[in-house]
């Protein structure tokens, strides 16, 4: 929808959170004639230029006019604040359909967790179980090949040994052959030889028969001739006559003699012969004998080559089985794997419909986020609207803080006293109570629950206590009966860095601010100061004579006066004043303050303060370059609490104290309730506290109160009480607050605001 503005230009009003589309910063809300604004539409450019209007007038002083045309001033604010909470109304209804559908989403993409983390750990299991069962078929398999790999290597081994002893054993055969054929051929020559000895020896043993023969013949030869001698003698005579006859003997016997040399030489010739085939026969015997042993050690290795035959048989048989095995296994392992991967299938498919959801779930939070978002710039629109309208109006601003539970407390009883209205009109800002079945229902500036953290608190006020940066008179202070946890709202727990109270925070954004502000040619100078009203009486927390403003045998101490010149600055005679350049300085400072103030025990609380605190930061800044000068004062306070005497059981001093700080309690509320009739005379001096707090109460200061509120069922009548009083603090008008520009003070001593 396109809002119309007032000069008839069409312009794009603000954006709304829109559940199908995401819708920029220029486009438009759902209509909303139905509302109390009928067709009344703003947009950014419109609030902006009501924001900023400045109002004219004709005539100055006609304060007629004035009221007239602020009441119509404010009568817009009003309707426009009204838009915004309708329009905030409709941010809020669509913000609860994201959320609702964010928790739905979430809720199905955490039981789809919860089943995907069930399937996965299922997953997860079978696949370790998987993977062990891999691994341990990996390490059988490896095992297996590495066997496999080895009885390869020696059944290759054995094969090569194998063919070489086959190939030897050829080789040996054919030797083993030619040998036996050479064996037999020896043997043919041996058994010829041996015939031929035979025949040798009978042919020896001729011829020894016939040595012996021609031995007798010889002999016979020589018994002739000795015969033939001896007839020689006897023949000379007849030498002539026989001469021929012994020519022929002679003739005979030469012939025997060379026959008989003859033969001698032949027995000697057979006789070389014998010995030579003798020495030829023991040669064969010996090549006999050699090759039966050859042969007889290649019969062993045969038979050793025949076992290994054998045994690679059986390796073979064995390298078969363990194939099988492995192929068994290989079948095993494609099987695994097969399921490995239709789980890793399954569990990507789950994973990618978990991303889906993931996905939608990051959608949904994006448009969410852009919905806060534009809640948030919706209500920091508004918050400035009313902030804008308090200041016109000059209201005192009020935040209500129920104090968390203690550990010692019972929660459960806490929401029987206490609840929180949730419609758009009153969400974060209103608090119903109920007493006696009444219940009592109180709208304020903004409401924190027990729940809500000192950061959430202090982000509340950050802007106000940057007003005091800007030159403003700022004031925040805390009422509430005793154990509603004022102190700890504006203190904190010490030590605790988390649990730091709206006092060290807002130190410390002043000076991170103060030293972001330098480049641009800012200078600051800060002091600080800490006292306290104990018994109507003030005392200087930072003086380092403790005792100078205590009262000892009656005789009061060092004498403080409160002063207020015409600016409406507020001063403190003789109070010490320091010079601080850091938050740091100023941590020393309070830890020092808080170990000099009044606290005592009561019933109702263990260390109960006794005195109003107060601690003033007056700031003065100067622009190096525009001569701009500021002057600001922040004044964080901590009242004492209001107790009942029947129940603080309060006794002696303790008395006088109660007694005190009701009292300055009470002048409190008469100076409030003075305010909100608009009385002629306010009762600022019938109290220290109140008289101190003018300029913050009745001039032009930026003041802010917490109402603190125990949530204890025993404390409703004292919570009731405080719940009236802030409302009533809260309808006062005090004025405009104003900005202190170009003011140079000659007294340096500090001014309350």
């Amino acid at each position: 929808m396109v809002g119309t503005a007032h000069n008839g230009r069409l312009r794009l009003a603000f954006s709304l959170v829109n559940g199908s589309q995401d819708l920029g910063p220029n486009s438009a809300p759902a209509s909303n004639a139905g509302s109390e604004c009928g067709g009344i539409e703003f947009t950014r450019e419109d609030v902006e230029a009501l924001v900023s209007e400045k109002i004219k007038y004709k005539n100055k002083f006609n304060y007629k006019e004035r009221c007239e045309n602020m009441m119509e001033y404010i009568k817009r604010l009003r309707l426009c604040i009204k838009w915004f909470q309708e329009l905030e109304g409709e941010y809020a209804f669509e913000q609860e359909k994201l959320r609702t559908a964010l928790e739905l989403t979430e809720r199905r993409c955490s039981e789809m967790e919860v089943a995907l983390k069930n399937k996965e750990e299922e997953l997860n299991l079978i696949i370790l179980e998987l993977r062990k069962s891999l691994a341990s078929l990996q390490e059988k398999l490896a095992k297996e090949e590495s066997e496999k790999k080895a009885a390869v290597d020696s059944l290759a081994k054995e094969k090569e040994a194998r063919i070489s002893i086959e190939r030897a054993q050829a080789s040996l055969s054919e030797e083993l052959d030619k040998v036996q054929g050479e064996l037999d051929s020896a043997n043919q020559r041996i058994a010829s030889i041996n015939d031929m000895y035979k025949l040798l020896q009978e042919y020896n043993s001729s011829l020894q028969l016939y040595n012996s023969k021609l031995q007798t013949d010889l002999d016979a030869a020589h018994e002739t001739i000795k015969r033939g001698e001896k007839e020689r003698s006897a023949i000379v005579e007849n030498l002539h006559n026989l001469r021929g006859q012994h020519k022929s003997l002679q003739d005979q016997l030469i012939s025997s003699i060379a026959s008989q040399d003859e033969a001698m030489k032949q027995k000697d010739a057979l006789l070389n012969e014998v010995a030579c085939l003798r020495m030829e026969l023991h040669q064969t015997k010996d090549d006999r004998d050699r090759y039966q042993q050859q042969a007889q050690s290649l019969v062993a290795e045969a038979s050793k080559y025949k076992e290994l035959a054998t045994n690679s048989s059986e390796l073979e048989e064995k390298c078969l089985s363990q194939g099988n095995q492995i192929q068994i296994l290989h079948d095993q392992l494609a099987v695994a794997e097969r399921k490995l991967q239709m789980s890793d299938m399954s569990a990507l498919e789950t994973r990618i419909e978990f991303e889906g959801q993931k996905k939608l779930i990051n959608e949904l939070q994006n448009r969410l986020e852009d919905a806060e978002l534009k809640l948030i710039e919706g209500e920091k629109l508004r918050k400035k609207l009313h902030n804008t309208i308090l200041e016109l109006k000059g209201n005192i601003r009020v935040f209500c803080r129920v104090r968390p539970q203690l550990p010692d407390e019972n929660s459960s009883n806490q929401g029987k006293v206490f609840s929180y209205p949730t419609s758009m009109e009153y969400l974060g800002r209103g608090i119903d109570m109920t007493q006696n079945g009444q219940k009592h229902s109180f709208t304020f500036d903004k409401v924190f629950m027990p729940d809500a953290s000192q950061e959430e608190v202090f982000v509340e006020i950050s802007q106000l206590v940057q007003s005091a940066l800007d030159g403003y008179k700022v004031c925040i202070f805390a009422y509430g009966q005793t154990g509603s946890g004022k102190t700890y709202t504006m203190m904190g727990e010490p030590g605790q860095p988390d649990e730091k109270g709206l006092i060290p925070r807002s130190l410390e954004q002043i000076f991170q601010t103060r030293q972001a502000l330098q480049p641009q040619g800012w200078r600051y100078e800060m002091q600080v100061s800490m006292l306290e009203i104990y018994n109507e009486t003030i005392r200087d927390l930072l003086s380092t004579n403790r005792d100078a403003s205590r009262i000892d045998n009656g005789v009061a101490g060092k004498q403080y006066t409160i002063k207020h010149d015409a600016n409406g600055n507020t001063q403190v005679s003789d109070l010490t004043i320091v010079d601080v350049q850091s938050s740091r300085e100023v941590s020393f400072l309070l830890d020092r303050a808080a170990h000099s103030r009044s606290v005592g025990k009561t019933q109702m609380n263990e260390q109960s303060s006794r005195s109003h605190f107060v601690f003033t930061m007056r700031i003065t800044g100067v622009n190096e370059g525009t001569e701009q000068q500021v002057q600001g004062v922040l004044n964080l306070i901590d009242l004492a609490g209001s107790e009942r005497l029947s129940k603080s059981g309060s006794t002696g001093d303790r008395l006088k104290e109660t007694q005190a700080i009701n009292k300055s309690l009470s002048s409190l509320a008469d100076v409030i309730f003075a305010l909100a009739k608009k009385e002629d005379h306010v009762p600022f001096r019938n109290s220290k506290l109140t008289y101190l707090l003018q300029p913050c109460l009745g001039g032009d200061s930026k003041t802010l109160m917490f109402v603190n509120i125990s949530p204890e069922p025993s404390s409703v009548g004292e919570s009731l009480c405080s719940l009236r009083f802030a409302a009533r603090v809260n309808a006062c008008e005090i004025g405009t607050p104003r900005r202190q520009l170009n003011i140079r003070t000659s007294d340096s001593r500090l001014s309350y605001g």
